[in-house]
């Protein structure tokens, strides 16, 4: 497959995990639900292993390992800014901050997509600033500290999509190891500190689960989209899942987008179009 299907498929994924995930944290603890979906991913990497095998080298792992601390931080800070600032601000400067640091990281490193490309880009950004927005609650009045918050969890994303390209290119899914074992850790040492119960209440375990692997499979496919194409290009697409989100909230909960967020999924469906169609992709 193509570095611009891997990733396509992974943002659907991706957004399907998270569409769980919120369900999850309905019926249960916060740190319960990212504990446990971890292990849910490191129990599916684990089957993987044979499967798709790599050479594991120190390498393989420590990037792995520093791509999990990352990403363990983005969820945590994520999950805290929507707890106490405004979703509709919180949401977006995430989804944003996490499109913004790969791809100018990418193109620091000299990384050139097409004039095509880089539309595309722009246009999902946008889609992604839309489809993240809630349309029930004006960014005015926000305050500082979410904001911060949300800035330096979207860069905790960004800084996870970034160290896993870093991975050698040889190493499979073992990166992926690594960064569930340094994200479990550190979620258990979060919970011992502050006193949090990672047991999950009754009825949330089969949702949790379910969360956690899907989110794995999304992060063996963008490994491999991101060996395989820019990652200027592959994380603006990765970033596109909130699209997926929605759809699945608008289909199995009922929920209702606004004409904005509809907007925001068709650019994210141009933007794909616009990459896919680049010559560099």
């Amino acid at each position: 497959m193509t570095a611009v299907a891997l990733a396509t498929a992974c943002a659907v994924i991706f957004g399907t995990a998270d569409f769980f995930g919120g369900l999850a944290t309905r019926r249960s603890r916060v740190l319960a639900v990212v504990a446990v979906s971890q292990i849910g991913g490191l129990l599916l990497i684990a089957a993987l292993i044979p499967v798709l095998p790599g050479t594991l080298s120190a390498a393989a792992l420590l990037w792995g390992m520093a791509s999990g601390v990352a990403g363990a931080c983005g969820i945590v800070l994520f999950y805290r800014g929507l707890a106490t600032g405004m979703m509709s601000v919180v949401a977006p400067t995430t989804a944003t901050t996490a499109m913004v640091v790969p791809v100018a990281f990418g193109l620091v490193r000299g990384e050139r997509p097409s004039a095509q490309a880089l539309a595309g880009v722009a246009l999902g950004l946008l889609a992604v600033l839309l489809v993240s927005r809630d349309p029930n609650g004006p960014a005015a009045g926000a305050r500082l500290g979410p904001i911060v918050g949300a800035l330096a969890s979207g860069a905790g994303f960004g800084g996870f999509f970034i160290l896993l390209k870093l991975a050698p290119g040889d190493a499979g899914v073992w990166p992926l190891a690594g960064a569930r074992i340094a994200s479990i850790t550190l979620v258990a040492l979060l919970a011992l500190a502050t006193r949090r119960s990672l047991r999950p209440l009754p009825g949330s375990l089969p949702v949790t689960i379910t969360a956690g692997v899907l989110d794995m499979a999304a992060n063996v496919l963008y490994l491999f989209a991101a060996q395989r194409g820019m990652l200027s290009l592959v994380a603006v697409l990765v970033s596109l899942y909130p699209a997926s989100t929605l759809m699945l909230a608008r289909h199995v909960l009922g929920e209702r987008l606004s004409p904005m967020q509809i907007t925001g999924v068709g650019f994210a469906l141009g933007a794909v179009a616009l990459i896919a169609a680049s010559p560099v992709s």
